[in-house]
């Protein structure tokens, strides 16, 4: 277990997310039952400067905060945007190329085009001599002193980091690891990747292009979390800093850079693990995660309370980082996603975005072009009264000639039947992901509730719960802060895979139970070291299996199973009829990784302190704060207005409806209703579904 920290004094907890537009910040206070909020705009020239502005507007006194715990997309914006590090590779003589090798994809679905440039250019990559053998059998010695002089010719480049990269290390690490004590003699500083220490897998291109995003980015997330570290202690913080790692757990400041590829989809790892929490506090363990911003829509599948972890990931085509992440899909439609018509007369939403600045037209900072929030406007979803107060003084009117002149007129629509168009094209989109994340995985989304959060996501969740035949979607009580929420009731966690590549009839079931034992051995060693108060540790066990000949894996769970190669085998067809409906029982199965997480469960959060119980009305009528006209598939509705933080208790408010609150809007359909529960989360009954 954990030793003890200064969270036993007071409890006090910060949860800080850093978005690309706003970042996020909770502040938890059990000893008063009150949180503090704070949303201000992402600095992301540096990042730690916008962290300390939202403590700042928080009123947040750090001496007295016991433990913060931070989403950050340092990580995820440095590799998208290709704002890395100058780095190295030496490889295995004549793998030079292995970076861009690749599989047999396309960028493009269709037509030979598209272009891909790997994360480390090739005059960069250099070649030692020394070989392994897929066994683990020594082939050719390593060179010494050629590395040696590889070493020095990557230096003579300005190369600030470093990737050992061997092809069969993952069978046999010994030149790798000497290849690290040569570099730990002459490379200046600690950015030493070993490829076989970071994901020991037999797929060489993987696992080379995740060492290599490994070492590009740990000279950056370093600088950061010293320079957030810094801030943090001249305020007076005296207490831990964690990340989120994109698993969902979190692990210290202090050693989060040596595996620097983890804290990739950090941000989005946070908002699943806040509506897992959630989902499992109101009774609802099977989630839909919808997550809908300004610029791009992130979802996942929750089943049993569990996120989906992939080790399979690829942020962007022949971008794969085979370390275990929470399995997030993002599709191009955001709250700016603009609106246009195409060369060939047809409609687009997204997945180009006008951002925060100029924005939508309706933020009056110059946008000219249409988006989804502006139909939303146009559709008297948003408010329109909140126009007199924006930036440029834009008016309703303004957004009708907008729409009117880049949407309508082409089509043959007005303004508003533009907006309905967009609106439900957008939808398509999203529900696409949603199916993506979901029937790909065979799970039926009408088995599911839909958690819907993000500054749009409330918008537009019931239309798409519907479009999927969803009952229900559950709405949080702060859509908005999920994310900086997941940072306060995520666990600790370590994540280990393990290659074995072997026919099951061919593995010895006593090796595969010491792995599993030497990696559970090794999570709890790692989770002893932090200082947070803990009420359990678990250790969850499963194995990557397919047929011999296959190239895709199967995540097959061992929790309950006994291991043997007869249970394993029924295990692993048991989840392959489910996938594929079908059975291969002539063909040999073969365990190619063996996998276990190391959980360490956090002390509960009481999620009713997230709405202040002084601020609720006796009744719903009292919650009521006027009626606007609302237009609902072609139809003009006079719908009433609900501020958030005045409902009840057990109110039940029929659609149509709106309800607004300070960092989102849920919109309510004619025949759908929402029941507000005793955690202040909204229950939406989705009229007709299955």
């Amino acid at each position: 277990m954990a030793g003890t920290s200064r969270a036993e004094a007071t409890g006090r907890v910060i949860g800080v997310d850093v978005g690309g537009t706003f970042t996020d910040l909770v502040l938890t206070d059990p000893a008063t039952g009150r949180v503090r909020l704070a949303k201000v705009p992402s600095t992301l020239d540096n990042q730690a400067r916008g962290v300390m502005n939202a403590v700042t507007v928080a009123e947040a006194d750090l001496t007295t905060v016991d433990l913060i715990v931070h989403g950050t997309t340092t990580t995820t914006n440095a590799v998208l945007e290709r704002k890395l590090a100058r780095t190295g590779l030496i490889t295995t003589a004549g793998f030079r190329d292995v970076l861009e090798l690749g599989r047999r994809t396309r960028p493009q679905a269709y037509g030979m085009k598209g272009s891909f440039t790997p994360l480390i250019p090739r005059d960069l990559r250099l070649e030692v001599p020394e070989r392994m053998d897929a066994q683990g059998r020594v082939v050719t010695a390593l060179d010494e002193d050629a590395l040696r002089a590889a070493a020095a010719q990557l230096l003579e480049a300005g190369c600030v980091s470093v990737v050992v990269h061997f092809l069969h290390a993952y069978a046999n690490n010994a030149h790798e690891l000497r290849a690290g004590e040569i570099l730990a003699e002459v490379w200046p500083n600690d950015h030493v990747t070993l490829g076989h220490a970071l994901l020991s897998e037999s797929r060489e291109f993987e696992r080379g292009v995740t060492a290599a995003v490994n070492a590009s980015v740990q000279p950056l997330l370093e600088r950061y979390v010293s320079r957030l570290t810094g801030e943090l202690e001249a305020g007076g913080y005296g207490g831990d800093l964690l990340v989120m790692n994109g698993n969902g757990g979190m692990v210290s400041a202090r050693t989060v850079s040596r595996e620097a590829a983890k804290t990739v989809m950090s941000g989005p790892a946070s908002g699943v693990m806040a509506a897992a929490f959630t989902g499992r506090a109101a009774g609802l363990e099977n989630l839909l995660t919808y997550d809908m911003g300004g610029t791009s829509t992130d979802v996942a599948l929750i089943r049993d309370a569990q996120p989906a972890v992939s080790n399979e990931i690829e942020v962007e085509y022949a971008m794969p980082i085979h370390v275990p992440m929470v399995d997030v899909r993002t599709v191009g439609a955001g709250g700016g996603s603009i609106a246009k018509v195409n060369a060939a007369g047809l409609l687009e939403v997204g997945p180009e975005s006008a951002g925060a600045t100029p924005g939508p037209v309706c933020y009056g900072r110059g946008g000219t072009r249409p988006t989804i929030s502006d139909a939303n406007l146009l559709l008297g979803r948003l408010d329109p009264g909140k126009l007199a107060s924006v930036e440029g003084g834009v008016t309703l009117e303004d957004v009708r000639r907008v729409f009117a002149a880049e949407l309508g007129d082409p089509l043959g629509l007005t303004p508003e039947e533009a907006a309905e168009a967009v609106i439900r094209l957008a939808n398509v989109k999203m529900s696409g992901a949603i199916r993506m994340v979901s029937l790909s995985l065979g799970a039926d989304p009408r088995d599911f509730a839909l958690f819907a959060f993000g500054g749009a996501g409330p918008l537009h969740a019931c239309a798409l719960a519907r479009e999927l035949g969803v009952p229900k979607v559950l709405v949080p009580a702060r859509p908005g802060i999920t994310n900086a929420l997941g940072c306060v009731v995520a666990d600790l966690r370590h994540d280990f895979v393990t290659t074995l590549n072997r026919p099951l009839d061919a593995l010895p079931m006593d090796d595969l139970a010491a792995v599993l034992r030497a990696q559970e051995a090794e999570g709890r060693a790692l989770i002893e070291r932090e200082t947070v108060p803990l009420s359990e540790v678990r250790a969850v066990f499963s194995l990557d299996m397919q047929f011999m000949g296959q190239t895709h894996l199967l995540r097959v769970p061992l929790d309950g199973a006994e291991i043997t190669a007869e249970a394993l085998l029924a295990r692993f067809e048991e989840v392959y009829f489910n996938r594929f409906r079908v059975r291969l029982e002539t063909i040999r199965a073969a365990v190619v990784n063996a996998n276990c997480s190391v959980i360490g469960t956090r002390q509960p959060l009481d999620l009713t302190i997230l709405l202040d119980p002084a601020e609720r009305r006796t009744s719903l009528a009292e919650a009521q704060r006027g009626t606007r006209s609302v237009c609902f598939e072609g139809q003009w509705h006079d719908t009433p207005l609900y501020w958030r933080d005045h409902l009840p208790t057990g109110a039940v408010v029929p659609g149509p409806a709106i309800v607004e609150q300070m960092d989102t809007t849920l919109l309510i359909p004619p025949g759908d209703r929402a029941e507000a529960d005793a955690m202040g989360n909204l229950i939406v009954h989705i009229g007709g579904a299955a």
